[in-house]
């Protein structure tokens, strides 16, 4: 990565997507340029320019921030239809991070006033930087003398939309979000939008769908009341803001300091840390071309030997598994029958290492189509962030109106991570998860595999029974195949989880410990669980079969004791108390700690 380039081009190409801002969704068109003020105030709704009668400005901007992976007022999307998952249908969501991370934050007032600060420093070294002569928005004096004011209704409308947003664990219930309402109904709750507009432009290909999978209702009503008090400059400002946060990392330039500070300090980093070169290098190549790096991982780093020895621990993990349901008397026979049948192969489909279709990242020409239409230099960074937002826009949308792709997946080879798909009944194991401390080869003692690797399959094997999988039956339709008596017992056993798990607290800089949030983390909590214990059974069943060695140096541990060693050592890590907050906000999973007692 040539950093001096970058320095040299500093704000630039950003400055060039502002101007396309400020061209989209400007503010008192026809006065003259020379006497434009920023953000002038506007009186009425009409003069806003976000009524649906004649040219929609906020649609067209709300569209083309879509485009180029800037959420502002609501997040847009596709995806497989919980009710009916061969169909794609588009959703729409409260943003998770209205511009603080969480809404938790904005009752903060130490941390919304530093925020405010660092707004009207950084949009005031934007537009020094853009000249008088720009045509970025708010470059005339006027923002300058008023850029207090400006910014303190930038944090009004932000904290408006942050108090409407659905908490987080309601976010991630499919009962509370699954809300499928017609183009009509959506215009009733949010008139100042058309999303019929922004599905238009975003997928004009797709014949117009008959349903919008809504997220919050709720938001959407609240948004509009939001969108109804407030002018014209503030929205302009927002849109400029979140499109500054949003790419802030693909411009080097002292005007962008501000935000980056503020960000290192939000996670308890020193406030002028910088990520090592190499490792921004990874992730932006593996976020922007993913599968490209997966070919060279998966040549070097994962062998056909290591996959099936992956395929033979889930399978004996799933069999584990079929057993503990068979044997779950709080289950109604009915249910425990259907649950047996969703498990079973002819039904759960287990992805391992790397995909061979959707692309086949064997296959160079089959990776080399698929990135066609990327445009990638090595002297245009911002540039080549662009080309690859609009790539992943492209292709998401292109799947509206077709039949749900069941060959793709939502992950590249090299993460380490892995996860369950509900309305697909498949879980995937990238090969980058199947790495030690994770998962040794087939000749290391198996209580090392087992804890670990073991421990992971079943966990996401659980995902599939556990408060979200609950709702979806064996062909992942979204629905209440679970008898009362059964979903009665259910929520006194996970009653236990939430209980066990708020009990458990986080430092917290700003005050007094923060408990964890036993709904949030219910469902990984249950999971790490179930997982555990079918891994456990997993491995006994092996070892009295083919009995394992100890490990030299460790033998005054035995190999139950090394199994459970493995399985926390996966855990270990270190987590700043100012991040652990973020987590318990954000994060469906417990502490790495909480995990392991």
């Amino acid at each position: 990565m040539d950093e001096e380039r970058l320095r040299d081009v500093g704000s630039a190409p950003l400055l060039t997507v502002l101007r396309q801002i400020d061209t989209l969704f400007p503010v008192k068109a026809g006065q003259k340029a020379v006497d434009r003020a920023a953000f002038p105030q506007l009186q009425t709704q009409k003069q806003l320019g976000i009524s649906l009668e004649g040219d929609n400005r906020l649609s067209r901007t709300v569209t083309y921030l879509a485009s180029i992976g800037v959420i502002s007022l609501v997040a847009i999307g596709v995806g497989a239809d919980d009710k009916d998952p061969d169909t794609v249908v588009p959703s729409v969501n409260a943003p998770r991070q209205p511009g603080l991370p969480s809404k938790e934050y904005y009752k903060d007032p130490k941390i919304v006033a530093r925020y405010g600060r660092v707004i009207g420093q950084v949009l005031e070294a934007l537009l020094e930087e853009a000249g008088p002569n720009s045509t970025v928005p708010s470059t005339s004096s006027l923002f300058f003398s008023q850029s207090a004011e400006l910014v303190e209704r930038i944090l009004l409308f932000e904290s408006k939309m942050a108090e409407a947003t659905p908490e987080t664990e309601d976010a991630q219930d499919v009962t509370f979000y699954y809300n499928p309402l017609t183009f009509d109904e959506i215009r009733h709750l949010l008139p100042q939008l058309s999303l019929l507009h922004v599905v238009s432009v975003l997928a004009p290909d797709a014949p117009h769908p008959s349903k919008v999978i809504v997220g919050s209702p709720g938001y959407l009503k609240a948004l509009a009341r939001v969108l109804k008090e407030t002018d014209a400059e503030t929205l302009q400002a927002y849109f400029v803001w979140k499109t500054v946060q949003s790419y802030a990392y693909k411009v080097e330039d002292d005007a962008l300091k501000p935000l980056k500070r503020f960000n290192n300090e939000l996670q308890g980093k020193d406030a002028d840390a910088t990520e090592e070169r190499w490792r921004t290098c990874v992730r932006v190549a593996d976020y922007g071309l993913g599968w490209i790096l997966s070919k060279f991982f998966i040549e070097n780093a994962f062998s056909e030997d290591a996959k099936h020895f992956g395929d033979q621990i889930v399978s004996d993990i799933k069999i584990q598994f079929i057993e503990k349901l068979k044997n779950a008397q709080w289950m109604s026979k009915e249910v425990r029958d259907l649950g047996i049948e969703k498990g079973s192969y002819s039904c759960l489909l287990f992805k391992i290492g790397y995909p061979t279709k959707s692309p086949d990242v064997r296959d160079a020409s089959d990776i080399q189509e698929y990135y066609e239409t990327v445009n990638i230099t090595n002297t245009t960074f911002f540039a080549n962030a662009l080309s690859i937002a609009d790539f992943d826009t492209k292709h998401e949308w292109s799947a509206l109106g077709k039949p749900t792709n069941r060959d793709e997946w939502d992950m590249t080879a090299d993460t380490v991570n892995a996860y369950y798909n509900p309305p697909g009944n498949e879980i995937v194991f990238p090969a980058g998860i199947m790495q030690k401390p994770v998962f040794y080869d087939p000749s290391v003692p198996q209580y090392l595999s087992y804890g670990a690797f073991g421990s992971v399959s079943g966990h996401e094997l659980s995902h599939a029974f556990d408060s979200t999988g609950r709702h979806y039956d064996e062909t992942g339709n979204y629905t209440d195949w679970w008898k009362n008596d059964t979903v009665q017992a259910f929520k006194e056993k996970a009653q236990c989880f939430v209980d066990q798990y708020e009990k458990f607290t986080v430092p917290n800089p700003s005050g007094e410990p923060l408990h964890l949030n036993g709904r949030l983390t219910l469902g990984e909590n249950i999971a790490d669980s179930g997982g555990l214990n079918a891994a456990f059974a997993a491995w006994e069943k092996i070892e009295a079969m083919h009995q394992s060695q100890l490990l030299p140096g460790l033998q005054h541990f035995t190999k139950k004791q090394m199994f459970f060693i493995s399985y926390s050592n996966w855990w270990c890590g270190k987590i700043r108390p100012e991040a652990a907050v973020n987590a318990v906000y954000r994060d469906p999973h417990a502490p790495t700690w909480a995990r392991i007692l």
